[in-house]
């Protein structure tokens, strides 16, 4: 392996690592789903540098793409006001 192979396999665990850490530790919900969704296409880049495409098509496909989908959706859900109870109804 060369060195530019060295640094950029170095700089994919780098950031990796880096944003699973930041999105476990981030308190907006928003923030952390987008993070997830950006880890799970780097983490496809990992893949297909480790020479398995299909492993890296099933995790763009479903680790970034449909669970994100279904993430945002969901923190979409929390984020949603609840409805004010009618004052005659107490």
């Amino acid at each position: 392996m060369t060195l530019n192979e060295w640094l950029l396999d170095g700089l994919i665990v780098f950031a990796l690592i880096w944003l699973a850490l930041k999105a476990l530790y981030t308190r907006d919900l928003f923030k952390a789903v987008f993070l997830f969704i950006v880890f799970g296409l780097i983490m496809a880049l990992a893949w297909v540098r480790l020479k398995a495409p299909d492993i890296a098509l099933a995790e763009a496909a479903i680790g970034a793409g449909l669970t994100g989908v279904l993430l945002l959706d969901a923190a979409r859900h929390f984020n949603r006001p609840r409805p004010t109870p009618h004052p005659a109804e107490k």
